[in-house]
């Protein structure tokens, strides 16, 4: 494919189209779309054409369109918003393309509730996973706009809000935009039923964001022991140390509390954080104390560390070690084996032996070992944080 013309539409079966693009669809002869589109468009095209809906996998019809010079595509709204233009131009970076957007749905959606939406947050959740639209309520956006699919529907997104305590928002839901029979919009209504093609907006009623520095009490602790926690005082200087703001992936491994997770996670919007933890009772705190301080989205997996299937997490660039269960040499072996080549590794010694282990054995691996720290916390004994780069 050497020359693409894409085309926007909004589910309105009443058309209204340049002179330019009526003239590009009389003179085309390969068309490609969803079903959708082809139902609104097809009374306008030529007597003889070829056309190639839009399916999964996305690969098959990306091969098919090799096989031709000149495609009109018709994508939903703006082709540039999340749209079908920005998969043509990763599959074809040499395509001659022009654009013909419409309004997208969020746009469409702002404009039937008289909204401005100059600073709207935007997120699409349509075969995407959680993390940006989570960032965005940890963030506190004022108003966050959301591409929803089949899975995460208004319903489920509602819910998810909830289970984390983002109540401090009002959704408003617009459905089928631009279809003059089947166009609804209004605020969200747990007893609807949001039938595909659905967007959200989310308007801040409240600002609701959680300060980092959370006292050590406020935590559900494991069998209320107060001793199985990083200090606040040490977690934060240990969150310092690994240097997060210009980091992707962190690793927490041995949360325990999920302490360190969470203060990250709610300090550090963007990161992706996953946790791991060996005893079965840190899945039930990871869940109470993140639900209770609004830190959705922390990846937290039970097991022993040394043991456990890391080939599907991404791949840190910084990790805490808050727990090793005596494998410090497995551990960190493991950890080295994946840890991005700026990556760093922080580890609080409460004693002088685990010190000159992790030491030793960084320095073993071709790291760099350094001490940060050394903090002591009311009558508790000097812990010192230690470094690898």
């Amino acid at each position: 494919m050497y020359r693409c013309n894409v085309i926007g539409l909004s589910d309105s079966h009443r058309l209204w189209l340049t002179p330019e693009v009526t003239r590009i669809i009389s003179e085309g002869h390969v068309f490609s779309g969803g079903k959708r589109h082809h139902e609104i468009i097809a009374d306008l095209l030529p007597d003889e054409y070829t056309w190639i809906d839009i399916t999964v996998p996305i690969d098959v019809v990306l091969q098919r369109y090799k096989s031709f010079d000149d495609i009109v595509v018709f994508a939903s709204g703006d082709p540039l918003f999340y749209g079908f233009a920005t998969t043509l131009l990763r599959a074809f970076p040499d395509v001659e393309m022009k654009v013909y957007p419409t309004f997208n749905s969020l746009q469409m959606l702002a404009h039937r509730m008289n909204m401005p939406y100059h600073d709207m947050y935007t997120v699409s959740l349509t075969g995407r996973p959680w993390h940006r639209f989570d960032e965005a309520l940890i963030r506190g956006e004022r108003l966050i706009g959301c591409l929803t699919d089949r899975k995460k529907t208004p319903h489920v997104i509602w819910k998810r809000m909830q289970e984390y305590g983002f109540d401090n928002y009002v959704m408003y839901v617009g459905e089928n935009l631009g279809n003059e029979e089947k166009e609804h919009v209004g605020i969200y209504d747990p007893a609807r039923d949001y039938p595909s093609p659905n967007c959200i907006i989310l308007q801040q009623q409240s600002l609701r964001r959680q300060n980092i520095g959370i006292a050590d009490s406020e935590f559900h602790l494991l069998d209320g022991r107060s001793k199985m926690i990083t200090k606040m005082p040490v977690r934060l200087a240990s969150l310092a140390a690994l240097q997060l703001a210009d980091k992707h992936s962190l690793w927490d491994v041995g949360f325990c509390t999920g302490s360190v997770s969470i203060e990250a996670r709610l300090a550090f919007p963007h990161l992706m954080v996953t946790a791991f933890e060996i005893r079965e009772e840190g899945e039930k705190l990871m869940q109470e104390n993140s639900r209770k301080f609004h830190a959705p989205g922390i990846d937290a997996r039970i097991g022993d560390f040394c043991t456990a299937d890391i080939s599907k997490c991404p791949a840190p660039d910084a990790v805490f070690i808050g727990g090793y269960g005596g494998k410090m040499r497995e551990v960190l072996t493991k950890v080295k084996s994946v840890l991005a080549p700026s990556g760093c590794i922080v580890f609080n010694s409460v004693s002088e032996k685990s010190r000159e282990s992790f030491l030793s054995i960084t320095k073993e691996l071709g790291m760099q070992p350094e001490t940060v720290h050394t903090i002591t916390v009311d009558n508790n004994n000097p812990i010192t944080i230690l470094r690898a780069r």
